[in-house]
């Protein structure tokens, strides 16, 4: 994790006193069940809960470098925490980790840390939303030209462009609801998963209590397709958030300036070049989607392991859990608040689209030599031959206006009468559906 680029919410989910925390609350609760049905005394789980708990409470970077120590020794940081435990349990530590195995505790936490990460992503997915939702209802109406293949395509409006962005993130955020149900689960099964020294009710218990499901069948370890779904949903999250940034990027372009990010009094874009106003935050997102995703092929390549189980994930998941998480939560709250302060200007959007002389109105225009009785392969020709010569030589001596070409054209002119191109040509034609758009986006007003 890369102070740079975390918040602390996320990072404490990561952080060795959470997980030592967690690993205590799942031999704890471990106990209490096992107390329940008379596998160990009831005191011994008291014992363990109130001890433990104190033990914990005092928890501190020397307390860790302590379990560090022992792990130094032992080679297992499992026995190096439970041994650290049991010198504040003291004889009653010998009821704790009863019939478990080392994974039943790595694993539990794990699903814990996840979902405790899915709720922070969430709501920063829901800032992103409403972001979102404001800025597309300001636009709703604020013409703008659209583009396929970086090329003027016809009149849109920036608010159906967000709207879009909008309607992909409401999608992530479906995914991600899905992703954590999907980790939410617990095993204490012991080895191999076969409950030969745990009863279920065991499992089911400390399950409930960790707001979990039990694992329907673990190998000592809980399958690994579950993750791999988790982390593929943080890929897919990250590249909706490369998608909104590439467009900000663009839009920022000198060439077109129809938007930009906020840029802050004292700002500075260029150590060499001071009118520089450079998108560097949507070039950090692009990065740090780049990293997000970067966790997805590990994450997959984590399914296939031997037989009941080996650890050539844990690795990977030491590393791939925190950094996919925390970077993914500043991401998206960098986003959030640099659609919230994105500069838009109408008037530049306006300008450009009309830049190329009227061309980009060339597809209703088709449509209305169609409807005046012009077969439709020889309207084609016709507008294309109108539109390429305001294409070549708008802005030449001796240029005209897509309209002056057409009303030129004696194909045009002897079929098509004035008012029925520049009705054609009414940029106003593309806001007809907005509403309808905006209804099955957000909803009913």
């Amino acid at each position: 994790m890369i102070p740079r680029y975390s918040r602390p919410e996320m990072a404490a989910i990561w952080a060795p006193e959470n997980r030592y925390r967690i690993w205590f609350e799942v031999e704890a609760l471990a106990a209490e069940g096992m107390a329940q049905i008379g596998a160990i005394p009831a005191e011994a789980a008291r014992t363990i809960r109130t001890k433990g708990d104190a033990k914990l409470a005092g928890i501190n970077a020397a307390e860790i470098e302590r379990i560090d120590a022992i792990e130094r020794e032992t080679r297992h940081d499992v026995i190096a925490f439970l041994t650290w435990l049991a010198e504040g349990i003291g004889p009653d530590s010998r009821f704790v980790h009863q019939g478990m195995t080392s994974s039943d505790v790595l694993d539990t936490c794990l699903s814990v840390q996840l979902t405790q990460a899915a709720d922070l992503l969430l709501a920063d997915l829901d800032a992103v939303l409403a972001a979102l939702k404001a800025r597309a209802l300001e636009h709703k109406y604020t013409l703008t030209i659209g583009r396929s293949h970086g090329i003027h395509a016809e009149p849109t409006t920036f608010g159906l462009k967000l709207a879009g962005h909008y309607a992909e993130f409401a999608r992530n955020r479906e995914r991600l609801v899905a992703a954590r149900a999907e980790v939410a689960v617990a095993q204490i099964s012991g080895a191999v998963g076969t409950f030969a020294h745990l009863d279920p009710s065991v499992e089911d218990y400390v399950a409930e209590k960790l707001g979990l499901r039990a694992e329907p069948v673990s190998t000592q370890i809980i399958p690994r397709d579950r993750h791999a779904a988790f982390f593929c949903t943080l890929g897919v999250i990250a590249s909706g958030i490369e998608r909104l940034a590439t467009e900000v990027r663009h839009l920022q372009r000198s060439e077109v300036r129809e938007a930009e990010e906020f840029f802050h009094p004292g700002q500075k874009g260029s150590s060499a070049m001071p009118h520089k106003r450079n998108p560097v935050l949507s070039e950090n997102l692009t990065g740090l989607a780049r990293m997000v995703r970067s966790a997805v092929v590990p994450a997959l390549e984590n399914v296939t392991l031997w037989h009941e189980r080996d650890i050539s994930h844990s690795s990977v998941e030491r590393m791939i859990g925190p950094d996919a998480t925390v970077t993914l939560d500043f991401a998206l709250g960098r986003l959030a608040g640099m659609m919230e302060r994105l500069v838009v200007y109408p008037e530049r959007m306006k300008a450009n689209l009309e830049s190329l002389g009227g061309v980009v109105h060339s597809g209703e225009v088709l449509l209305a030599l169609t409807k005046s009785g012009i077969l439709r392969e020889d309207a084609y020709r016709i507008v294309q031959r109108c539109a390429m010569e305001t294409w070549t030589r708008l802005g030449t001596v001796g240029g005209r206006s897509f309209r002056e070409n057409l009303l030129a054209d004696p194909a045009v002119a002897e079929r098509v009468p004035a008012e029925t191109l520049d009705a054609a040509m009414d940029p106003a034609l593309h806001l007809r559906s907005v509403d309808r758009v905006f209804e099955r986006v957000f909803g009913a007003a």
